[in-house]
């Protein structure tokens, strides 16, 4: 058949592009957005301070080995900097690892309510993308390790979970490493571990100091406040990591956005401010969410920087979020991610995070 435009692979045409969270309303007017899971805290001033100070050589290319900031990240948590890659984001070190080890005929594995990047990244190569089935909105690890074939070459799990909030404890991923081949590549993207306490950590960074396949992901968009730079990081063994430097974009990490990153990382008490402030109001806006049981609304308990808020009573999430939106703000509705009945909200500000209440009780009370 003869075609009179270049024609897409067909495996390209079955992905659904990713939709960020909402900023403005349709009549462009902007919102408070709590729909992407930012820092409302925003950057601490010794971040900030160290991307303005990089700034005044634009005419040079970055470091391209971003050499001090794998240097910084392995002091901080006691890594070997030859084993740490660095990308436009986690996402890039997401779309890397699918790349790398599979294509048409594979398949990408991955949970229910599981980050919507994991399915692109399978398409893109052409791998065929297998959901195993939630337990109420977590990570089920038998329906994970049954959903396995002799196909399966790599496993994605956000750990806490997005769009959820969810976290699967450490004893469950070492049961799920265990049960995986040795040639299936876990990826365990790990976007909010910042947020928990040390004692609540899913120990992936053990793992992936002795396994020979385990790929841990981290970014600085969320806690560190640097989502306007794309700054991601990841940690797997020299062979893991030669291969995705193969097929890494080269001066991915910009010279301002390396400096930033590396403020970020020894600033510790950003970082535990940032902590506290989340914790203390994600726990209070789940008391008042649980407080309207009665009309319908239901909490997934959280361990991220976000709830997942359940509408199963007379006010739904479509005309919670519109009723959110003409009060100024934009938060996430999913559908397309099989959660129609749902809004996940990050927590912002004190402020912000009692008005959020606000409006979901008087909305409720008047469905």
């Amino acid at each position: 058949m003869t075609h009179t435009s270049p024609q897409p692979k067909e495996w390209i045409l079955g992905i659904s592009a990713y939709v960020p969270g909402k900023a403005a309303a349709a009549d462009g007017r902007p919102l408070i957005k709590l729909s992407a899971n930012e820092n409302p805290l925003g950057t601490s001033e010794n971040t900030r301070a160290a991307l303005a100070a990089a700034t005044a050589d634009l005419a040079t290319y970055p470091d391209p080995g971003a050499t001090k900031l794998r240097e910084a990240i392995g002091a901080k948590f006691g890594l070997d900097p030859a084993r740490i890659i660095y990308g436009t984001g986690s996402d890039e070190l997401l779309h890397l690892a699918a790349s790398a080890y599979a294509g048409p005929g594979d398949e990408v594995l991955y949970v229910r309510f599981g980050f919507s990047v994991y399915d692109i990244a399978a398409r893109r190569v052409g791998a065929t993308p297998v959901v195993a089935p939630d337990k109420d909105y977590a990570t089920d690890v038998d329906a994970l390790l049954a959903a396995v074939t002799e196909r399966t070459r790599v496993v994605f799990l956000a750990n806490p979970n997005n769009p959820t909030g969810t976290m699967t404890s450490a004893a469950e991923i070492a049961r799920l490493h265990a049960g995986l081949r040795s040639d299936i590549l876990l990826v365990l993207d790990q976007a909010y571990a910042e947020y928990l306490e040390p004692e609540e950590e899913d120990g992936g960074l053990d793992l992936a100091r002795t396994a020979s396949n385990v790929f841990i992901t981290r970014t600085f968009s969320k806690i560190h406040g640097l989502a306007a730079e794309r700054i991601g990081w990841g940690y797997a063994t020299r062979e893991v990591v030669d291969v995705l430097h193969r097929i890494r974009a080269p001066f991915n990490v910009t010279t301002a956005g390396q400096a930033a990153a590396i403020a970020a990382v020894g600033d510790d008490k950003w970082v535990q401010a940032s902590r506290t402030h989340n914790r203390q109001w994600r726990e209070w806006l789940a008391g008042e969410i649980a407080a309207m049981s009665n009309h319908g609304l239901r909490v997934v308990p959280s361990k991220a920087n976000f709830l997942l808020i359940l509408f199963e009573g007379r006010l739904t999430a479509e005309a919670a979020l519109n009723g959110l939106m003409a009060e100024g703000y934009a938060t996430r509705w999913l559908p397309g991610q099989g959660l129609p009945d749902a809004l996940r909200i990050t927590i912002g500000t004190e402020a912000q995070t009692r008005d959020i209440a606000r409006i979901l009780r008087t909305m409720a009370e008047a469905a």
